[in-house]
């Protein structure tokens, strides 16, 4: 999934020189007084664009991106021809995540030849993980930066304009760490990220999180309520609280920090929220008092994405996943027996090393039990610096499709049941916009994370019931009652 995001900056031009430059780790100051009152005016207005790719956290990096250059007075841009400042927001879950990376910065390498004062900036988790080797590898590019140093960004571009090849690519200590905050800049939207912690302390034996976004920091709880606050001033109805492990929020009593069972209550009592999500949890970190939140809190949505990776203990404990098969069963079973209605999602990886027929057999049958609404599901491909290329045997390539696409027809035929099963029921739907692929109709999502389109033109916002009258492959149609 890719979305684009775009900026303007308002700015003297500047003069930046081709390879070789020296590396920077320091940036000057953006400018203040009279220069500031200057890009305040229009005077020297350059365009920036924003191009993100990969999971939520990435669209929210993005997001945040761009709150921080607007609030240094920059404004968006939807297309890159016009900018000049690009930043590419990678991802490195995909397979050839650098290269995917490469060729993108390369496409616009012409731009910067036809606009010698064009900033290129490459960010996210493939830039964190790769560092000085992206600025030889991309001679045009003139930053590279990691998730950690989103809050450098004016200061970065600065000193890319003014000659400097920029690195910063450490990652900042617990206590240094800060979130910057969505500022009250661009359109309102319905439904909005809120980041409430970053990194991962799981070691998972595939992933690469820990090492791209660093160790477990967690943000103040009054500033994720203020930030929720200051949303749903704006209009917000529907926040979506964000963390590699989000439920592992607030672990740190010593930090001060309170139970994440906690902060779902202070967020769901802002007023104007209508709607509370929150992703990706870590099936280790449940507690009664966050199960018990799907049954008192009726803001959290009946909505829960719930990575399993695995059906099988054997290999949960080879991806050091930190839970069973009958664990992970377990925590569902407790869910649903306190709230029933909340439908779930997963993540799922077959083909991994050592996985054997009757692994992948364990995964198929657990997710018959457990009935998933729907399932993100990967073959297995291997990434450099994780423990998972040390273990035996690997599984052919060719087998870790044939089992995938098998996964995906019994998860397909599920949703589809599902689907079914909600037609002529009513659902409360949020619109969020014009249909997409429907035309006269509207789209929205109900509480249990469905896609719905409404027959009509709705206003973005309203809260509509609707009677389910079709299901399609993926999503449904409704019509308001």
């Amino acid at each position: 999934m890719r979305r684009a995001f775009g900026l303007c900056e308002f700015g003297p031009p500047c003069d930046l020189r081709p390879m070789p430059l020296p590396i920077v780790d320091q940036a000057p100051a953006a400018p203040a007084g009279d220069d500031r009152d200057r890009w305040a005016d229009g005077l020297g207005a350059r365009r920036v664009y924003v191009d993100s790719f990969g999971c939520q956290m990435n669209t929210h990096d993005a997001q945040r991106m761009v709150s921080v250059m607007a609030a240094e007075g920059w404004l968006p841009t939807d297309a890159p021809d016009e900018a000049d400042l690009i930043i590419l927001n990678s991802c490195s879950v995909r397979e050839k995540a650098e290269q995917k990376l490469r060729s993108r910065a390369g496409s616009f390498k012409q731009l910067k030849v036809d606009n010698p004062n064009l900033v290129l900036a490459l960010g996210g988790c493939v830039a964190q993980q790769e560092g000085k080797k992206l600025l030889h590898r991309v001679p045009h590019a003139d930053i590279v930066f990691g998730p950690d140093h989103l809050n450098d960004l004016p200061e970065m571009v600065e000193s890319a304009r003014s000659g400097h090849r920029v690195l910063r690519t450490e990652f900042l200590e617990r206590n240094a760490y800060a979130f910057p905050p969505q500022e009250d800049h661009g359109p309102v939207r319905v439904s909005a990220f809120v980041n409430v912690m970053k990194g991962c302390d799981k070691f998972c034996s595939f992933c690469i999180v820990p090492y791209t976004r660093g160790r477990e920091v967690s943000r103040s709880a009054d500033d994720i309520v203020d930030e929720v606050k200051r949303l749903a001033d704006r209009g917000t109805l529907e926040v979506v609280l964000l963390g590699q492990t989000v439920n592992a929020y607030g672990k740190r009593k010593k930090d001060g920090h309170i139970p994440f069972d906690e902060l779902l209550a202070r967020v769901a009592g802002v007023e104007g929220i209508r709607r509370v999500r929150f992703t990706s949890p870590h099936p280790s970190h449940f507690t009664e008092g966050q199960i018990r939140a799907f049954r008192d809190l009726p803001e959290l949505s009946p909505h829960m994405h719930l990575p399993v990776q695995s059906g099988s203990s054997a290999v949960l404990k080879a991806m050091r996943r930190g839970y069973s098969r009958e664990e992970y069963l377990d925590v569902v079973a407790r869910l649903r027996g306190t709230a029933p209605e909340v439908a779930l999602g997963t993540d799922i990886i077959v083909g991994f090393p050592g996985e054997t027929d009757e692994d992948f057999q364990q995964t198929l049958s657990l997710v018959e039990e457990v009935r998933y609404h729907s399932a993100y599901s990967f073959a297995y491909s291997e990434r450099v610096g994780t423990r998972a290329l040390r273990i035996e045997p690997s599984v052919p390539v060719e087998l870790r499709f044939e089992r995938l696409r098998e996964l995906q027809r019994v998860q397909d035929r599920i949703t589809g049941e599902w689907l079914s099963s909600m037609v002529g029921h009513q659902e409360e739907v949020l619109i969020e916009g014009p249909s997409r692929t429907e035309p006269g109709r509207s789209t929205g999502r109900t509480g249990s994370n469905r896609l719905v389109h409404v027959d009509g033109a709705h206003t973005v916002g309203a809260f509509l019931r609707v009677r389910i009258s079709e299901a399609f492959k993926h999503s449904l149609l409704g019509t308001p009652i």
